[in-house]
């Protein structure tokens, strides 16, 4: 397989970001499975999965040789949900955590307030990845402040 096959590969999501409608979506939640699973296993392993993820999807992207960031894209997706997964960390997986994770993820990925609309706009490789990273991590931020204050019992 050459370089730009496995960069498409790698970028799509294994292949997540051709669905026909939302791919955004689709690959969102693709990553949510594959990312409770992964925390399942070990949050140091999402978090170690995350990162690699993160800046392997800044090669895959320019190596793709995709112009700007087309919807099939969706390896920034993979990085932003399995980020926005690790504000569980403080109490471990439920069914309404990982609903909350993939919610706030979406939510910040869509409307794209401050620094992640701020990333979205420098229109390079480093910044398809880069705003979802930072919704990521708003949403990883509110889950685990959520937690922190209320306890892991208290809806999510």
């Amino acid at each position: 397989m050459g370089a730009v096959k496995l960069a498409r590969l790698l970028a799509s999501g294994f292949g997540s970001g051709y669905a026909p409608v939302a791919p955004g979506t689709v690959g969102s939640a693709v990553a949510l499975v594959i990312g409770a699973g992964l925390f399942a296993a070990s949050p140091w392993l999402l978090a170690g999965a995350a990162l690699i993820v993160s800046i392997g999807g800044v090669w895959a992207v320019r190596a793709s040789e995709a112009k700007g960031d087309p919807g099939w894209i969706v390896i920034d997706e993979f990085a932003g949900q399995w980020i926005a997964l690790l504000g569980l960390w403080a109490g471990g997986l439920s069914l309404a955590g990982v609903a909350a994770a993939f919610a706030l993820f979406r939510l910040f990925d869509i409307w794209k307030p401050g620094p992640v609309g701020w990333a979205d706009r420098w229109h390079t490789p480093a910044g398809v990845m880069a705003d979802d990273v930072i919704a990521g991590a708003m949403a990883a931020g509110i889950l685990l402040a959520w937690r922190l204050w209320f306890g892991p019992g208290l809806l999510i």
